[in-house]
């Protein structure tokens, strides 16, 4: 038994499309800015190319990212509630967008407008496929015939054994985004040093550590997942990555000598994203026993 009802994300969970389209997963457009032009919107609906996307902010590009729309919130529930289906939207972060409280704000007005049917927004406290591996997982409950509410309680109960671990390779993206002093930014170029970030249990992005070398930073992010996974069963980890596809499959091929797994979904972190952490972060994703760092 399939779709019991409509599933629904954001881009910020950088899923690809045809995976999305495959999995029956609503994408909800986000906007965002190049150099003063706002794209995915009326007068620009085209998305730019990941790579040109990358390639612009190398170059200087200056980027901003713009807030969900409330009416294309809006709009996108309302599609389905109109074919008589529940729905449920598993949101971006709120511990680093307001998207997931406008969402949750439209949703209790639709609710209203369509008592006959449930409407369910459930915060992620995920970014990127960290979101996207969420979303995944709730799927498979609904292909395994459970319901809008069970999905919902199942996802809230267990999303914060969704563990998100980063690197970056340019520091200074970080600084623009308020993430990091200029000071370190320019301090730790000089120095060769790369953070490791992870996003917590209030789905904020968190420093966790840093090593000197890119290598070494690519290698951390898989000893962070040997130290996170216990007893959880992977069946496949997702890896993100800002235009530097060959350390993605790197970081995948550590992920498969460690611990023998052997499917992966590798993708562009998109631009609301890719944004902040510029291009050359390269980000794991995985199910581990909590996100708590000792």
């Amino acid at each position: 038994m399939k779709d019991t009802f409509q599933l629904i994300t954001d881009m910020n969970s950088d899923l690809p499309l045809n995976f999305a389209k495959e999995h029956n997963i609503e994408i909800m457009l986000m906007g965002y800015n190049v150099d003063g032009t706002e794209y995915l919107t009326s007068e620009h609906p085209e998305n730019l190319d990941p790579k040109e996307f990358y390639d612009r902010m190398r170059k200087g590009a200056v980027t901003k990212t713009v807030a969900l729309e409330t009416e294309l919130c809006r709009d996108t529930l309302k599609k389905f509630l109109d074919q008589d289906k529940d729905v449920l939207y598993i949101a971006f972060s709120s511990g680093l967008s307001s998207t997931c409280q406008n969402s949750m704000r439209v949703a209790e007005e639709l609710q209203q407008e369509y008592p006959h049917r449930k409407v369910r927004v459930v915060d992620s406290l995920s970014a990127s496929l960290g979101q996207g591996l969420l979303v995944h997982y709730a799927a498979g409950l609904r292909d395994e015939g459970k319901g809008v509410d069970e999905v919902a309680k199942a996802v809230e109960g267990n999303r914060l054994k969704f563990c998100h671990y980063f690197t970056v390779d340019d520091l200074h993206f970080l600084h623009r985004g308020g993430r990091v002093s200029k000071t370190t930014a320019v301090v730790g170029s000089m120095l060769g040093i790369k953070p490791v970030l992870h996003v917590d249990d209030e789905g904020h992005l968190i420093a966790v550590g840093k090593v000197r070398g890119r290598k070494q930073a690519l290698t951390a992010l898989v000893d962070h997942m040997e130290k996170k996974v216990g007893r959880e069963e992977n069946k496949i980890v997702f890896i993100s990555h800002g235009d530097c596809e060959e350390e993605a499959k790197f970081v995948a091929d550590l992920v498969r000598k460690r611990f023998g797994i052997k499917s992966f979904l590798i993708n562009y972190i998109g631009p609301s994203i890719g944004s902040h952490s510029g291009p050359g972060t390269v980000a794991l994703f995985f199910v581990g026993e909590n996100r708590i760092e000792k």
